[in-house]
């Protein structure tokens, strides 16, 4: 067949005329391949899926209901653009309630259709040709994408485990720091589970102030905190002038499929990212964001309940692997435990990377993680496996993970 003329016409960005003849096989593929591939050679065994980055659970119920009541309302039927105000107020509550921010609902804070979507939009209102994105690694890639599709690039900093698993600033070079548009953190992180401090993010804003840069605090899983009280940039002195922080309704309330976040902070970048999104979407469904702001209402009767049972589970999963040697600690958010990967075991098996021993544990204990050899080789273990039965099929689960590693013996 002859080849279309289109094929030169792809952008260099998605790989110009060589696009869709990549060969390679990333890394969330291979897992989808040898889950089947297990489950075809085991098909008694069932397959703990401890790889899924989103919860395992429905919205509450009062959402649910609003949600239904309001799609029916004549009046949600239109565009809503850059947001309805009653989303934007209720957001400016919870804020307010859970992180002591007190923000201006008309002027700062915008929604956006879930954070993947503005980390996307967000390079366009900053990143021309040769500036830089400085990003964290192992970490969700979506700004840094875009950043090199708009032709600026990418500072890619490790979060090391002896640095508490935060950035060291301190290690960008003087053109680095001159050619930096954006610097994205993202806490509790994902796919470390750490948290940040008070005294990290103030070392974050006196850097961001001193070379002229934007921080764009990814807090999708603020909410999901087992130490202390949930933590916002935005409630640490400075945290405004320098910063917008994003958060969604998926982590801590159960609504991933619903697509809907939001961009809060500096009022000047809320108003920008605000232009650009008008020119790229026409709003989220205004029922689901009146449904939002019910739960948004609600946070202290809704994300407790969520925090509390991945904090169980985790406990969990960190004392099965303490117990067979795995240097696992308990992470301080999200619903992530990262541990580092063994280097074999003593019945003859070889990892030289975490994608290495994540597809071991596929094939021969079915049992899906995620690899990360961005810093180190480690495996992400999520805590939102799925349990319908409720706390019984929840122990019943975690037991079997437990049976299931209790017969290897690892090397490190």
């Amino acid at each position: 067949m002859t080849e279309s003329y289109l094929q030169e016409n792809f952008a260099q960005r998605i790989g110009g005329n060589m696009f869709g003849k990549d060969t390679t096989i990333y890394k969330f593929e291979k897992i989808k391949r040898a889950k089947r591939a297990a489950m075809d050679a085991k098909p008694d065994v069932k397959l703990i899926d401890m790889g899924v980055g989103e919860p395992d659970d429905a919205a509450f119920p009062e959402v649910i209901d609003t949600l239904c009541r309001e799609a029916a309302n004549w009046e949600n039927r239109t565009y809503a653009d850059n947001g309805i105000d009653g989303f934007k107020h209720a957001v400016a509550d919870y804020m307010q309630e859970l992180y002591g921010v007190e923000l201006d609902g008309d002027k700062e804070v915008v929604h956006a259709v879930g954070s993947k979507s503005a980390l996307a939009l967000l390079p366009a209102c900053f990143v021309n040709p040769g500036d830089i994105t400085i990003l964290t690694v192992p970490g969700y890639p979506v700004m840094g994408t875009w950043t090199k599709y708009l032709g600026g690039e990418t500072v890619n900093l490790p979060l090391l485990e002896e640095n508490n698993f935060l950035p060291a600033l301190d290690s960008l070079t003087e053109d680095q720091c001159k050619r930096a548009k954006l610097l994205y953190i993202n806490y509790p992180n994902n796919p470390t589970g750490a948290s940040a401090t008070v005294e990290f993010f103030e070392k974050a804003i006196a850097f961001a102030k001193k070379h002229q840069i934007l921080i764009v605090s990814d807090a999708a899983y603020a909410s999901l905190n087992f130490k202390g009280h949930p933590l916002s940039i935005l409630s640490v002195s400075g945290g405004k002038d320098v910063a917008v922080e994003l958060h969604s309704m998926s982590k801590g309330f159960n609504m991933t499929g619903w697509r809907l976040s939001w961009v809060c902070g500096n009022e000047l970048v809320v108003k920008a990212f605000s232009s650009v999104k008008d020119n790229a979407d026409s709003g989220q469904f205004a029922a689901i964001q009146k449904a939002a702001a019910v739960a948004l209402a609600n946070q202290s009767k809704i994300t407790p309940q969520i925090c509390d049972k991945y904090e169980r589970r985790l406990r969990s999963m960190t004392e099965t692997l303490q117990g067979i040697g795995f240097p696992a600690k308990m992470p301080e958010g999200s619903f992530y435990l990262y541990v580092k990967a063994p280097k074999g075991t003593e019945q003859g098996d070889k990892f030289e990377s975490g994608e290495d021993f994540s597809q071991w544990l596929i094939r021969e204990k079915l049992i899906s993680s995620v690899p990360w050899d961005d810093a180190g080789h480690f495996v992400r273990f999520s805590a939102t496996f799925v349990a319908r039965g409720g706390m019984d099929e929840e122990k019943e689960v975690l037991q079997e993970f437990a049976n299931r590693l209790s017969d290897v013996k690892f090397i490190w």
